[in-house]
């Protein structure tokens, strides 16, 4: 069987073009666009580059976590656990929901939850940023600090988190393939699958 960290990420699919920002815009309504995805997938680098393309706020949900509890995100987890940091994450993700349109990047662990999936289809549009596990590792060594990585084998952590986490991610309603490229050419894939979506059936509000 092949594992999900060995998929060809080829994007075959020609989607149409893409529309204006403004229109895109009036499409989207009240909703956000949802970057979901693992550490590493580039939900922050690209998310900014596409909010300024769209003439929306761009929302780090990390960062807000950390501003309403005065912590840094590894302080957190050392502090009080992974499960209270589940706990405020979906809390926080909840109320910066209400506050769309906007583009909201998400920590890699968010759309495991539920409640979490189930608000983000109600008040946005997921976006799944999918990248294979040499492209992650290659950027996560940038940044050693990742509290879910502080184990004897960082990259065997990784492919784990993989495969538990990307047939969840697969529920996001539309998938871009991050990769090495400029985040222009990922921004502007996202921009016509998105347009794509929200000229269907599935994506009018």
């Amino acid at each position: 069987m092949t594992s999900y960290q060995d998929m060809a990420t080829v994007d075959d699919e020609a989607p149409p073009a893409a529309l204006a920002p403004d229109a895109l815009r009036r499409s989207l309504g009240t909703r956000s666009i949802v970057l979901v995805g693992m550490m590493g997938a580039g939900k922050s680098t690209v998310g900014r580059r596409l909010a300024a393309r769209l003439g929306l706020t761009f929302v780090d949900a990390d960062n807000e976590i950390e501003a309403a509890a005065g912590m840094t995100i590894p302080e957190i987890f050392a502090a009080h656990g992974e499960t209270a940091f589940r706990d405020g994450e979906r809390r926080v993700i909840e109320r910066l929901l209400g506050e769309g349109p906007q583009v909201l990047a998400t920590g890699g662990g968010a759309y495991m939850n539920a409640e979490t999936r189930a608000r983000i289809a109600e008040a946005g549009i997921s976006v799944w940023l999918k990248a294979d596990l040499d492209v992650l590792i290659r950027r996560v060594r940038k940044r050693p600090n990742r509290p879910l990585l502080q184990t004897p084998d960082p990259e065997k952590t990784l492919r784990g988190l993989i495969e538990l986490r990307y047939p969840v991610y697969a529920e996001a309603a539309i998938t871009v393939i991050s990769r090495d490229a400029p985040h222009e050419a990922v921004v502007e894939d996202i921009i016509r699958r998105l347009s794509a979506f929200l000229q269907s059936p599935a994506g009018r509000a």
